[in-house]
């Protein structure tokens, strides 16, 4: 290759660094671009050890048996030479050889592995994915050390490319989902600008849908147990989040820490969620119904507490309910975009300070304040981020609804919903999985979670090759064992 073509390929560029070894020929040369690549490497080992080489003997050949573990991967053309560089590597090029040898420095900056932030963690690792993506690949295979864990590596991007993987367990994992995953990503025609967020809506069965049909997570330890049940991961470079797929309306519901509590409080707190959420839809437009359309429906008691608490309010039940969800929503916003210990002050304080105003003010009643209270934080109690944003969203149409329509309008937008999630798919597998398709033997690690011994089957819905994932009879011989 021609020895002068990375500086026509950086000759915009003010941190390409071009050494070269003190011989005669000057045949010897070492790029690399300084704010990527870790300098020690080559001032430190790289250049001291081809010093050491005889100039006679300074041939490509001879040069990548000294350098011995330092020396990477083979280089033949200019494109792969400046892509290894942009990703951290050092380039060596000999005058007159037939290739190149690309040396990895791992010098780019990067952030430490912390505790999850966005899905907490109560039980369990303390530890979350971070932006580099050969350190995420490494944690998981840390929690799954077997020859069968595959690994495959894909380029998306015509200008800026970039680097996505996605790994599953041969023997376990579908083959007709680990093909459309591929698919999927390699008929990719994008730019740049990936990150695993922005690929989910890219492969998505229906990218226009409120819901989410990928999970995103930056705990390592639910894509481990993913991967054992037969989903496939997908993890790409400069983002914190995995995607799993194909996956299941109510597997948004469900938290790793269900697995780490004993089978009855993991129940216990799949129902709450699952309960919680329906409250969050239903909360606030049943108020509005009962208010504008079936006060027959009320009990007297309770009516005279609406007429006595609604006594000042000049709005319509249906906007005094619009116009409370949406100061929830900016708190929540505000709170969410300020510094942490700030925006915590802010959705406190705020929200005292401004419930109690408005009140005072005579644009609400008190008791839709504790009625808006509860459906917000009910739909915080799911462990998925994108699913509680999705409820917080719906709950303004039925909104709209129950004040139209009354009970009717709440039934009619519970029929589209349904009838939107009966439709939906995820890798093209059914979405409402175990309820629709109905498959009882499945709701034991659905709406519940039954005792890990009766977990003996995988879960049919990611039609896993094998279905099987230990024995009962063999956890109860423990047992009996044990005791």
């Amino acid at each position: 290759m021609d020895q002068e073509f990375l500086h026509r390929w950086f000759s915009h560029t003010g941190d390409l660094v071009a050494e070269h070894i003190d011989d005669p020929n000057g045949c010897v040369r070492l790029y690399f671009i300084s704010s990527m690549a870790d300098a020690k490497v080559v001032y430190s080992e790289l250049i001291p050890k081809l010093r050491e080489i005889d100039q006679d003997r300074l041939n490509i050949d001879h040069v990548e048996r000294h350098l011995g573990a330092s020396a990477g991967n083979r280089i033949y053309n200019q494109t792969d030479a400046v892509m290894h560089m942009l990703q951290g590597s050092i380039y060596i090029q000999i005058k007159d050889a037939p290739y190149g040898i690309s040396v990895p420095s791992n010098g780019t900056a990067g952030r430490n592995i912390q505790a999850p932030e966005i899905e907490t963690v109560v039980l369990g690792p303390q530890i979350a994915f971070v932006e580099e993506l050969n350190v995420n690949i490494s944690i998981i295979r840390k929690y799954m050390i077997s020859p069968h864990l595959f690994h495959e590596r894909l380029m998306v991007g015509s200008r800026i490319p970039v680097e996505i993987s996605f790994l599953y367990i041969e023997g376990t994992a579908d083959p007709e989902n680990v093909n459309t995953v591929r698919q999927r990503i390699e008929t990719l025609e994008v730019d740049s600008g990936l990150d695993s967020t922005i690929l989910a809506q890219y492969i998505a069965d229906n990218e226009k849908s409120l819901f989410p049909t990928l999970q995103q997570t930056e705990r390592p330890d639910r894509v481990v147990h993913g991967l054992m049940q037969g989903q496939i991961a997908i993890l790409v470079q400069g983002s914190p989040f995995a995607l799993l797929g194909p996956t299941t309306l109510l597997q948004f519901f469900q938290s790793p820490d269900d697995y780490y509590l004993r089978w009855s409080l993991a129940t216990f707190n799949r129902i709450m969620r699952l309960f919680a959420m329906i409250l969050s839809l239903v909360l606030t437009p049943i108020y509005v119904a009962a208010l504008t359309f079936h006060y027959e429906m009320i009990p007297a008691d309770l009516l005279l507490s609406l007429a006595e608490s609604r006594s000042r309010v000049p709005l319509p039940p249906l906007w005094e309910a619009v116009l409370m969800e949406l100061i929830i929503e900016l708190l929540r916003e505000a709170g969410a975009r300020l510094p942490t210990k700030v925006g915590q002050t802010i959705g406190i304080v705020g929200g005292i300070v401004i419930g109690q105003a408005i009140v005072q003010a005579g644009f609400t009643s008190n008791i839709l304040i504790i009625i808006v209270a509860l459906g917000a934080l009910s739909s915080f109690i799911a462990p998925s981020y994108m699913i509680g944003s999705t409820i917080r969203v719906i709950r303004f149409p039925m909104i709209l609804l129950a004040g139209f329509l009354g009970l009717l309008g709440i039934v009619v937008g519970f029929s589209f919903l349904a009838t939107h999630l009966l439709r939906q798919t995820s890798l093209g597998r059914p979405y409402l999985y175990p309820i629709y398709p109905v498959r009882l033997t499945d709701w034991k690690d659905g709406f519940i979670r039954a005792p890990l011994s009766s977990l003996s089957q995988r879960i049919r819905f990611l039609g896993p090759a094998k279905h099987r994932r230990f024995h009962p009879a063999n956890a109860k011989v423990k047992r009996d064992i044990d005791e």
